[in-house]
Parts: C-alpha cells; structure tokens; sequence
C-alpha cells in the first residue's frame, strides 16, 4: 500500500509512477484504491490499460473486503493507493475505515509517503509518531516527496538509523509530472494535455530514484485461494445500458460486475453523442460524473432527453445516482448561473452550492420496500458515498438516509419498484441484493413488454 501523512502529499503521483515503472519493467499489475474514490482509480487504468478497483471498509466487511481483493486474475504485484491520511477513517475515535484498517485487513506492507518540502530533521518527529501508531507493524518503509535529490542523501541515512526503517526513494518536484487537480478531486486523465508524456517522465524518474528492487523484496507473499464457482443454469443474458461517456464516467469496477453475475450484458451508450437510447433493453443505468461541465451539450440532445423520457415514463426500471440524478431533473444550473433545460423526470432544478453536499458515507433504507426488501441475509440497507458540490431542489423523500459517523438522519431519493433516484453512489456489494432486484426487475419489464425472455 502507498499511503501517506495525509492528503495532498503525493499519493495518487507516486502510485501512478510505481505502476509505469513496474510495467515497464514487465510486472504484471493489480491496482486498487482505498475508499470510495472514482477519479483515482481512471488514472491507474489510464496507465495500465487494466480495470483498478476499489476496496472499502464502511461498505464491505473484512472477510467481503479480504475475496473482493483476492478476486481476479493472477498478477505479479498488487498496488493499493491509499486514502487521506494513514489512520483517517470514519472517526477521530477509531481507525474505521482507514487505509491502515485496510492494510490491516489485506496483511500487505504500508510504505509510508511523506511530503518533506519544507522540513529539515523534523521528518523524524513525523514518521515516528506514524510508526508510535503502528501496532499491526504494517508500515514497512518510507518514501520522500517532493525533495532534492542533494538533501535526501543526507536525511535518508539519518532516518534509516534512528529509526531502523527503510528509505525506499524520492520523487523531486518535477512540473511535467503534476497531477492538476479541481473541486471534485483530480481531473480526469483525458483532460490533462500530455498525461502520457507525464506519466512516462513518472515512471523513468522513479526507476531512478526509487530502490525497486527493495520495494519487491519488502512486499508480501498473499496466499489466494481459488474462488469458489457456483454453477447456475446458462441463461440468456438480459440487456441494459450503461451511460458512459465525458460526463458519466463514475462507476465501481464491482458494481458493473455483481449486475453481470445477476445476469446483466451491459451496453454502453452516450447521452452527449448518441440520439437515443438503445434498442430493446430492459433497464437503464446512469452513474455520476461531471454533467455540469457538459450541460450544454446534454441539453442540445433533444433527441436522447425524449428518448429518456419517454423510456422513462413508460416503465422502464432506471438507476441514477449523483450526475446522473441531476440528468434527470428540470434543468441544471451551472456555476455561472446559466440553466440547461434536462430530461424533466424530476420537477425542480439541480444548482451549484459553492460547497460540498452531504459529503460522506452514508447508508440507505428504502421506506417502501422494492429493490431492498431485507428479507434475506444483507438485509434491507445499502451503503454509499456523496460528493457533490450540486444540490437539488427536490431531492425526494422516499429512503431513510443515515450518516452513522455522525448520527445524522434525513430523506432523501425517488424510488419505486422501477426505479431508484438519488445523490448517493450505492456500493452494490453491500448488499448483493440489489443489483440481483434490479435485474428481476428489467426481466419483468421485458417480460411484460415482449414476453421473450421468461421470468
């Protein structure tokens, strides 16, 4: 795991480096993000052409958590990109949830970034008060940002002295290697000019900085078992869609997977560039993202707002969550006050706030039982995530919203037997039985509607 002092010191940076540097040096990889985040994982794929996926302690348990991580294909190396700090987690009380839970979890080594701009001898006081925390022993060694290359040989055998822990690299302020960032976190990897170019000038200047050899020698061994399979009777696979495109791009790798298993063959779409949505399909998904910066060109497709609504109104079961609940709406009003006419499925608009939303983990329970009826072992509640600096004017009441590290609760979303409708990103694993409603429910709707595909 690569996590660090807190947020901002380098993260997502050095992950991304340490990824191109072992793929050049022909690893295979794994790659995994601490937490609920989207935009990190995007550029961990944009590297390596693989799926990254994410681990989370407040939606999975540890035993859930521990299969989603041992789930997959077989690789050389895994690299789990951390989140905020070290111990942050759902509280100041406890590490819940943190990226240290996590290592804790997976039993993998924590190397420890630290951004040293800045500080001189004080890096000790620092790392020591990390390690003072340390009682699983996971952090295993330290990796310095933003320092010159002159005083990390001087401070680095200071610190491997005093403090018996490996000094694995530094990563110098480079300006060609720098991630921008923007209110939700990082920008997309397509909107950065030149991400390859910096990724590559990452990956070289850390194949000389970095001790990589090392840094595999301190990695440990992870005992996989096999994944049991579970036979069930081949079954014609039932089409939804998925928008994915600039402005819907926010989706977990094993949401998409657990709607596969149920039976789902995913078909993506546009809503920016596609007239309309695809023939015969028995339900529609729209994911968050960034329709606010692609307003207007979502509201000059007339043609796919009919066809949406229209869909829509006449039954098909929907999923939309945080941009794609805005998607529904009236309108959305951009920052600069300019109001883009929406699908109209929601009455009221959706607006920019200046702040964050309800930020957090959340959990959900439908008032009206339909796609979470809690009688099987996952009972009757979903967990999520919000982050958003949109509100809406009508953000529904249909489900009990609560934030437990808070002991904060409210209403929130749309839902029905066809459809559910809010600002938090559901995490389908949480509750398996979702996904498996969902897809019950496009089989009903085809059924109903065609009477091909047998419920």
């Amino acid at each position: 795991m690569i996590a660090a002092c807190g947020s901002n010191s380098g993260k997502t940076t050095i992950t991304c480096g340490l990824l191109k540097a072992f793929a050049d040096a022909g690893l295979r990889l794994h790659s995994y993000k601490c937490g609920p985040d989207y935009i990190d994982p995007l550029f961990h794929e944009k590297i390596l052409g693989v799926t990254c996926r994410n681990l989370d302690l407040f939606f999975t348990d540890e035993i859930t958590t521990r299969k989603l991580f041992l789930t997959g294909e077989e690789a050389d190396l895994s690299i789990v990109e951390g989140v905020m700090g070290l111990y942050d987690g759902l509280s100041p009380e406890r590490d819940t949830a943190s990226s240290y839970h996590l290592a804790r979890t997976l039993q993998i080594p924590v190397f420890l970034t630290v951004n040293a701009k800045g500080m001189g001898r004080s890096l000790l006081a620092v790392i020591r008060g990390f390690l003072e925390m340390d009682t699983a022993h996971r952090i295993r060694g330290v990796i310095l940002n933003r320092i010159t290359e002159g005083y990390y040989k001087r401070i680095a055998p200071v610190i491997e002295k005093e403090l018996s822990l490996p000094v694995l690299g530094f990563l110098p302020q480079i300006r060609e290697g720098t991630v921008e960032s923007r209110y939700l976190g990082l920008k997309l990897p397509e909107e950065i000019c030149d991400i390859q170019k910096s990724i590559d000038v990452l990956g070289k200047t850390i194949t000389k900085t970095f001790d990589l050899k090392r840094m595999l020698e301190l990695s440990s061994e992870i005992s996989k078992e096999p994944p049991a399979v579970i036979q069930s009777p081949i079954q014609k696979k039932l089409p939804i869609a998925v928008a994915r495109d600039e402005a819907f791009c926010f989706y977990y790798h094993d949401n998409l997977r657990l709607l596969e298993e149920a039976g789902a063959e995913l078909i993506y779409f546009s809503p920016i560039h596609d007239k309309k949505l695809p023939e015969n399909i028995g339900g529609v998904i729209f994911g968050g993202g960034y329709p606010e910066l692609f307003a207007e060109k979502l509201s000059r497709n007339r043609s796919m707002l009919l066809s949406v609504r229209d869909a829509l109104s006449g039954g098909l079961p929907s999923l939309a969550e945080c941009g794609g609940f805005m998607y529904l709406h009236d309108a959305i009003v951009t920052e600069d006050h300019k109001r883009y006419p929406m699908c109209g499925m929601i009455s009221g608009d959706c607006f920019y706030t200046g702040r964050l939303v309800r930020f957090g983990y959340i959990s959900l329970e439908e008032k009206t039982k339909a796609f979470l009826p809690g009688s099987s072992t996952f009972g009757s509640v979903i967990r999520g995530h919000e982050f958003h600096y949109f509100d809406s004017e009508e953000n529904g009441s249909d489900v009990h919203s609560n934030k437990p590290a808070q002991d904060r609760c409210w209403s929130s979303s749309f839902t029905a037997n066809d459809h559910w409708w809010g600002f938090a990103h559901l995490y389908y694993p949480s509750n398996p039985d979702f996904p498996k409603n969902f897809v019950h429910a496009c089989k009903e709707y085809l059924c109903d509607k065609t009477g091909i595909i047998s419920t």
